[in-house]
């Protein structure tokens, strides 16, 4: 047989399409063509996988092997495809029985030893597999086993080398042959810094807590040492458990950068890039587009530390992410979009010094400066904070206090059962609630209403303030148990959205 047709999968942002590796063998002088929109890191695969096929003890054919990637409009790139292109060639020249292929799909990087080395995305892979009409068997790098057998019901059988796949086909004896990869058994981890190590500090906490209960994004403003940073890594302890679902889709976008741990699993993301990061570092980018750190943060959260230090046109690229939850990276050859439903957490000074606001004397900032300082941060920007909270400075006598303060575990009871009565109501958390949804779920007492219509006044909130205030109202009630939303709860979620404090 002078033909082979192998089925592999190449990634095209979140998604990762079928491809059909077909490796033809024809006579003439001897030579290796690879066709179909690949990449450089494609074409290479020729001398890795010549240098494979011999040193794991086979023939390479010298015919003219012309091997098409379809469809031929689809980009194809990174070494995964080392593994197909061999076991086809293989295939076709009649050193391997052909047939049986037909029931799995591969992807590996070969090394000229033959040694498969493990790939990016293979859990996105399978997930798209295993999503087909038919689901076929999955050969892939044993490195990549743990995270593509997360996968519910994937056929996963992991190899170490191309010879081990090789004798998996051919070989009469079961003992030869690969075995299927049992999924690891995995608990969520809960080594997380914990709440009750910060003193004081008690209405950011509450704040924090309404955060979580609701999914909302926060920016926490105060002078250095006040604890802001703490607080924000402490944030993920507090957040509901992930589901099954979130928890693959998280694990699918950290797989196609490599950065997925299974020791990690079920654990939220918690993303700090640095102010110096780039728009493209921030939300994704390149020649082949790759997620980029709001992406990464999917189910998590993504903290913005020193937030007016950053670029303000790197903040801006953060407007849209925020409302729709996907972000979408176009270039003129490609377009790719990743999930990007992250929760914002933010931290900043009030001013270039820190100390606005302070007891006299310590800021020495001019008005102009402080308001140059604070402009970097946009109004739509802020306008999409759902909460902008002060946090002051620990008072002495209650960083010296010998009290314990309340942990995490506490905390995350009560936001578990707001959120799961959010769940019962909406199927939704409240920061995901539509304008329509909103007017059904959100309408406040009639106390309430005055008191939403007197601040709307006096603040001149925006359209999309306004809803904001009401989502968090609306979280305020769960975390109490009321069906209803009372003035206290529409007073509590005003505050929480106060303007910086101007020189």
């Amino acid at each position: 047989m002078s033909l082979a047709v192998l089925k592999s999968r190449a990634l095209c942002g979140i998604e990762a399409p079928e491809v059909g590796v077909e490796v033809h063998l024809a006579n003439g002088l001897p030579a290796f063509h690879i066709v179909g929109l690949a990449e450089t890191e494609v074409k290479e695969a020729r001398e890795r996988v010549r240098a494979a096929i011999i040193n794991a003890g086979f023939d390479m054919p010298a015919h003219r092997i012309t091997v098409s990637l379809a469809p031929a409009d689809l980009p194809k790139e990174s070494g995964r495809f080392d593994l197909p292109i061999a076991l086809g060639i293989l295939a076709a020249s009649g050193q391997i029985p052909a047939p049986a292929l037909k029931r799995y799909e591969f992807a590996g990087e070969l090394s000229l030893t033959g040694e498969l080395r493990p790939i990016r995305g293979a859990l996105a892979m399978t997930f798209a597999m295993q999503r087909c009409h038919n689901p076929r068997s999955f050969v892939l790098p044993r490195a990549n086993a743990d995270e593509a057998a997360l996968v519910n019901g994937a056929a996963i059988y992991p190899a170490g080398t191309l010879l081990e796949v090789c004798n998996h086909f051919r070989a009469a004896d079961e003992t030869a042959r690969l075995s299927r990869h049992s999924p690891a058994l995995l608990a969520a981890p809960d080594n997380l810094p914990d709440f009750a190590e910060v003193k004081g500090q008690q209405s950011a906490k509450r704040a924090l807590e309404i955060a979580a209960a609701g999914s909302h994004s926060i920016l926490l403003i105060g002078p250095p040492g006040a604890g802001k940073t703490m607080l924000a890594t402490r944030f993920p302890g507090l957040l509901p458990p992930m589901t099954d679902e979130e928890a693959l889709e998280a694990a699918a976008v950290q797989s196609l950068t490599g950065t997925f741990s299974a020791a990690n699993w079920k654990r939220r993301p918690f993303r700090s890039p640095h102010h110096t990061s780039s728009g493209v570092a921030l939300v994704g980018g390149g020649s082949v587009p790759r997620p980029g750190e709001i992406s990464l943060a999917h189910c998590g959260v993504l903290f913005l530390d020193e937030l007016p230090e950053f670029d303000r046109r790197v903040l801006e690229v953060l407007r849209e992410p925020l409302e729709s939850g996907r972000v979408t990276i176009s270039r003129a050859a490609r377009q790719a979009e990743f999930p990007a439903r992250f929760q914002l957490v933010a931290a900043m000074n009030p001013c270039p010094c820190g100390y606005l606001g302070q007891p006299a004397g310590q800021c020495r900032c001019t008005p102009d400066t402080v308001l140059r300082y604070q402009g970097r941060i946009s109004g739509p920007l802020y306008d999409r904070i759902d909460m902008q909270i002060e946090v002051g400075p620990v008072p002495t006598d209650t960083l010296l206090a010998d009290e314990h303060a309340e942990p995490s575990s506490a905390v995350a009871a009560r936001v578990q059962a707001a959120h799961q009565r959010q769940l019962e109501r909406q199927h939704k958390s409240n920061r995901l609630l539509s304008a329509r949804e909103v007017d059904r779920h959100c309408k406040p007492d009639r106390a309430g209403q005055g008191a939403l219509q007197n601040a709307m006044l006096q603040f001149h909130w925006s359209a999309r303030a306004y809803h904001r205030v009401l989502r968090v109202a609306r979280t305020i009630a769960d975390l109490r148990g009321s069906p209803a939303i009372k003035e206290r709860d529409v007073l509590e979620a005003v505050q929480y959205r106060r303007a910086l404090r101007q020189p």
